[in-house]
């Protein structure tokens, strides 16, 4: 079949028949059935489903039907986006009820994904209801549809099964309806993947509570050898693998390298119009993503941004926008990915590469679906590997911490809440959560209700398993260089990655068929982007609230911040991720970087940021609302002194203020450590400063006046918490935190 909609990809409903017929109920044939008789049947279905009388089956789609419904098997489907994987699900599940089994269950990755599917099959008279934490108040009307049999198909978020009240008094109910199990988006199933989700491991076990008659299916369309063979492990013994060709005809792929971040930026404003239709800029970084479509939108062009940090309502308007070409594109990060469908999608441009080409062939893969023809351009720049080497740091806590978690929850003997546990570990709560999982699915904690318990089981961290993990993942990143780098196709290089055996030149690419791209760059247009991107400031917000379980950690901070003691709005020139000075500051604070004077083009920016300050570049209007400052006064750093002094010595002269010196470092300071959570990240700065004799006396001369507080990297807010607060205690009016960048 030519045409593919969303989500249905291969079934195609007819225009004029919005609710096709039922199928039959009763179908001829049953468990050991001839092919033939079955694939008319199967077709039969497929028909009814899309309105098409003469539509068939994609190569492999039926093979994998009749595995399922004659034979009973597990089956894993590792074709590519577009090919059809959801009509071989709904086509199988419609005769798999037909024969009296009951409803299938679909374990979905995202929210979004799960929207489309039950709309795409609402559409197409295959009846589907949704369990997942954005649809509680419906769950009523899901049991009482199961309850009914009146429901084909129950999609469930993988966090589902970890949920104590779900695995408890609803999972049971729905594994003893069950007909069909089908597991998409498979590759999340594997933490050799690129897109490992802990809570998909939950599924071998989810499996081993079926019955041995209930059929499995697994579908992804990016899963390399290793990671298909991770994946049938996981679906258990007697696994009939399905894999297709992985190249699109229809992408056009390109890779274009340009100088730095202003550079690639003024070639989409010069050429984003060019591109065909609508389509995704992908990026690295929530703060890319928004610093781009800040730009791209100011100079008139229709973008919208779209992260994990955009709320839920405007994410779904920002995909319907794009689905309606009422935009130019969503610049997005990896958030807009599996689950968001378009099958018109004309172009994917990347600032930046993915980590590899596994992740990266899964999101071009949203493009040209429906279409003769697609382009894909990936513009990569020099921070990529920094940003994939901090990605990778912050998703694997290393075994110190893993065996401290496990030590707390067992000293506790009772159930704690993360929130709880969270104070005893020196973990923040996205690092927390995530490794809760995988222990959970190492068996050594289990979540109940009222929080997480350790299991009492013998439980060992496999270190040796994680160091091939991080060594795959390096040569995944190498990997992408080559791809990058490759004078041969850039199709045939990425297919194979995937190991398909059928990879070959597509002879449409840059190196196949010549650059299809311009590569100019307008210098005016240039000047534009690099002056946007140079925009200085980033606001600080003051911290208002003491973390939680301060006391166990010796520390006498509890509840609200005192007003009296809060610090005021502060500024940072820039994100460490930000694609204009991000790039400068990170080779400043680069691990290894020595120590020195403020470089002058930053200390530029800087005396620019406050002038804008000073100007009211806020709501609260200027100095945000403290008023002007008396005098400048400087956080001590353990590790750049000289850095911090001379920035805070060169804004003082240049905003003619007294400089009154820097805070005292006590015996018990330790330098600023990254990662960790509130409570640890405040008890290592809670009795680190002091306010010496000598400053105590200048700021008792300045009569209550606002004071600007220097300091060079700011990440987790409580150093210049701690150090505001002992500033305000000692006389000074407002404290106004400015610092050279900000983590994150």
């Amino acid at each position: 079949m030519s045409d593919v909609t969303p989500i249905l990809e291969g079934m195609v409903p007819n225009p004029r028949t919005s609710q096709p017929d039922a199928p039959s109920a009763t179908l001829a044939g049953g468990p050991g059935a001839p092919s033939d008789g079955l694939r008319e049947e199967a077709r039969g279905v497929l028909a009814k489903l899309v309105g098409r009388p003469d539509a068939d089956f994609h190569p492999g789609q039926f093979e994998a039907i009749e595995a399922l419904v004659a034979h009973g098997r597990r089956t894993l489907v590792v074709q590519r986006t577009g090919w059809g994987k959801s009509a071989v699900y709904f086509v199988a599940s419609l005769l798999l009820r037909a024969r009296g089994a009951g409803p299938t269950l679909i374990v979905s990755p995202l929210l979004a994904l799960m929207r489309d599917q039950v709309a795409a099959a609402a559409r197409a008279g295959v009846r589907a209801v949704a369990i997942n934490s954005a649809n509680r108040l419906e769950w009523d009307e899901v049991h009482a549809a199961l309850e009914a049999d009146a429901a084909d198909v129950v999609l469930i978020s993988p966090e589902r099964l970890t949920n104590p009240g779900f695995r408890e008094q609803h999972l049971p109910e729905l594994l003893a309806r069950t007909g069909l199990l089908v597991v998409d988006e498979a590759h999340c199933i594997s933490d050799w993947g690129h897109d490992f989700r802990p809570d998909y491991r939950r599924i071998a076990a989810l499996i081993d509570d079926l019955p041995g008659t209930v059929p499995v299916l697994a579908t992804t369309a990016t899963a390399n050898a290793r990671v298909v063979h991770d994946i049938e492990e996981q679906l258990g013994e007697g696994v009939l693998t399905l894999r297709g060709a992985l190249g699109r005809e229809s992408l056009r792929l390109g890779v274009l390298r340009l100088p730095d971040a202003g550079h690639r930026l003024a070639w989409l404003l010069s050429h984003l119009d060019g591109l065909p239709g609508s389509g995704i800029i992908y990026t690295l970084t929530v703060s890319a993503a928004e610093d781009t479509a800040r730009i791209l939108s100011g100079a008139g062009l229709r973008v919208l941004a779209y992260t994990g940090k955009t709320d839920t309502a405007e994410r779904e308007q920002a995909e319907q926008l794009l689905k309606d070409n009422q935009v130019k594109a969503l610049v997005a990060t990896s958030a807009l990915g599996m689950g968001f469908d378009k099958p018109d999608l004309g172009f994917v441009v990347h600032l930046g590469a993915p980590s590899s080409p596994v992740a990266y062939y899964q999101q071009v893969g949203r493009a040209g679906r429906g279409a003769a023809n697609a382009d894909v351009l990936l513009l990569p720049g020099p921070e990529d590997r920094d940003i994939w080497r901090y990605f990778a740091t912050a998703s694997m806590p290393d075994e110190r911490k893993a065996h401290a978690v496990v030590a707390a929850l067992a000293e506790a003997g009772r159930p704690l809440s993360t929130v709880a546990l969270e104070s005893l570990v020196e973990l923040r709560r996205t690092q927390l959560e995530l490794l809760l999982k995988v222990l959970a699915v190492d068996g050594a904690v289990e979540r109940v209700g009222g929080g997480w318990q350790a299991t009492g089981l013998l439980w060992e961290y496999d270190g040796e398993r994680y160091a091939r993990i991080a060594e795959a993942r390096v040569a995944e990143q190498d990997s992408m260089i080559v791809y990058e780098e490759t004078s041969g196709c850039r199709m045939e290089y990425i297919t194979s990655v995937l190991d398909d055996e059928t990879a070959a030149p597509c002879g449409r690419c840059d190196n196949c068929a010549g650059r299809w791209f311009p590569g100019d760059v307008d210098t005016s247009v240039l000047e534009t982007a690099g002056k946007q991107l140079r925009h200085p400031g980033v606001p600080i917000e003051p911290r208002a609230q003491w973390p939680s379980g301060m006391d166990k950690l010796g520390v006498g901070a509890k509840g609200r911040i005192p007003a009296e003691e809060q610090l005021a709005e502060g500024r940072a020139l820039a994100r460490l991720t930000d694609l204009g000075y991000g790039g400068p500051l990170r080779d400043l604070f680069a691990a290894g970087a020595p120590d020195g004077e403020v470089p002058v083009g930053l200390r530029s920016a800087c005396v620019e940021l406050l002038s804008s300050w000073a100007r009211g570049d806020s709501p609260a209007g200027p100095w945000s609302g403290a008023g002007r400052p008396g005098a400048v006064v400087s956080v001590p750093s353990a590790t750049r002194p000289h850095l911090v002094d001379s920035l805070a010595r060169g804004i003082a002269e240049v905003g003619r203020l007294p400089y009154l010196g820097a805070l005292e470092r006590t015996p018990s300071a330790r330098p600023g450590q990254s990662g960790g959570n509130s409570a640890f990240r405040l008890a290592g700065v809670w009795e680190a400063f002091d306010v010496g004799p000598e400053l105590r006396e200048a700021l008792a001369g300045l009569a209550g006046r606002p004071v600007l507080l220097v300091d060079d990297l700011v990440d987790s807010r409580w150093t210049l918490t701690v150090a505001g607060r002992l500033l305000r205690r000692a006389g000074a009016g407002a404290v106004l935190p400015l610092a050279l960048a900000q983590a994150g």
